[in-house]
């Protein structure tokens, strides 16, 4: 679902998107208050609940606008850079580190580590911005786990325009604390070093101590954070 709308007596746009756990997530463009409480004003209540919204902690203006529109702050996700450098992390016996080639091995590790993300805490509680996943992989976006023939964990990565983010990094949970996360990791950022790419970005749910470890361990340092605002 998308859907635009605009005004012709004012200055910007509204537009609604459906993320991939299936939350609404709104964004209203424009650089005046005024125009804002107009916007929200026309869409709000033609939309359902919740309804969602990310915006810059550091940007409190836009913030402030959207508490004015009645949203609230559901949680806040750390903005991590990752420097690329060679380093060491092995992976456990018998499991091996690498590009994919099967897509069907592929889609079924996406479809275990989903399942098991929901019934643990809820895909919900994933980064906001987390990459769609695609109805047919691009297997050059991803590093792999394998193990007897089988995919445990996996990286994905999508392209921006200044430097690579880490869309989504999970290990299946049968096979956590045993290496493997930090093993898929140091191998995506030695294979970025290698292609003369400095950093890669990543966003963290503050309440997620494995993985704020997991980059932190790595060298990453925290330059930002993001709001989910929802209004309920």
């Amino acid at each position: 679902m998308n859907h635009l709308h605009e005004r012709p007596d004012v200055a910007g746009r509204g537009e609604v998107s459906r993320r991939p756990d299936g939350r609404l997530f709104l964004s209203i463009d424009t650089w005046d208050d005024a125009d804002f409480a107009l916007l929200a004003a026309d869409m709000l209540p033609a939309l359902p609940r919740p309804l969602h919204t990310v915006v810059d902690e550091a940007d409190t203006e836009l913030r402030s606008r959207w508490e004015s529109a009645g949203f609230t702050t559901r949680r806040r996700e750390w903005e991590y850079l990752l420097p690329t450098a060679p380093g060491q992390a092995s992976a456990p016996a018998g499991v091996t580190i690498g590009p994919s080639a099967d897509a069907g091995l592929l889609n079924s590790a996406e479809d275990v580590i989903r399942a098991e993300i929901e019934a643990e805490v809820g895909w919900e509680e994933m980064p906001a911005e987390i990459l769609p996943r695609p109805a047919v992989p691009d297997v050059t976006k991803y590093v792999v786990a394998e193990s007897a023939g089988d995919y445990v964990g996996l990286v994905r990565l999508a392209a921006v325009p200044r430097q690579p983010r880490i869309g989504l990094i999970a290990v299946r949970a049968d096979r956590r604390r045993r290496g493997i996360g930090r093993a898929l990791l140091t191998y995506v950022l030695n294979a970025l070093h290698d292609k003369g790419i400095p950093a890669a970005s990543a966003e963290v749910n503050e309440t997620n101590p494995a993985a704020i470890a997991l980059f932190e361990g790595a060298g990453a340092r925290r330059v930002g954070s993001n709001l989910e605002l929802v209004l309920r």
